[in-house]
């Protein structure tokens, strides 16, 4: 089932692609357990004002990287910090449910399909969240883990 255009160039990039998959899930080899178990201790350890400094600063962050992405986020202040509960809560459940989570993203994907998101905003949201979680640990498995999990997403 190759298509006719298919060559030699083809072959080493599909290669290519699948040796570097092999590469980084061998770096992951033993990682995830440590690392599911840092984010969770990282979540559980969130008192009331850590959880609404996280959700301040993720966006706070995000639209300083991306100033851009404010024309996307015109909800209330209270949407905004459900949004960033919902990503605190599918980091740890990227961990947990990886299977369920698979149906989960590409629901969330359609939504920012449906919305018109432009992918050049998920880096800098990613980048801004994961800031944030290094400000508040040094834990570099919770960072680590945290990165993973909303790269993923």
């Amino acid at each position: 089932l190759v298509p006719k255009d298919w060559d030699g160039n083809h072959e080493v990039a599909w290669g290519w692609l699948w040796e570097n998959v092999e590469r980084m899930l061998k770096n992951l080899m033993g990682k995830l357990q440590i690392q599911e178990k840092a984010v969770e201790r990282l979540i559980m350890s969130l008192t009331e004002d850590s959880a609404n400094y996280l959700r301040r600063e993720v966006f706070k962050r995000f639209f300083a990287l991306a100033p851009a992405g404010q024309d996307y986020f015109k909800q209330s202040t209270t949407r905004l910090y459900w949004i960033a509960d919902k990503i605190v809560e599918m980091t740890i459940e990227m961990y947990r449910e990886p299977r369920k989570m698979v149906e989960d993203m590409s629901a969330l994907g359609l939504r920012h399909v449906g919305y018109a998101i432009p992918t050049e905003f998920f880096a800098p949201f990613v980048s801004g969240a994961v800031e944030v979680v290094r400000s508040m640990t040094t834990d570099e498995a919770a960072q680590e883990g945290f990165r993973w999990s909303l790269n993923l997403i």
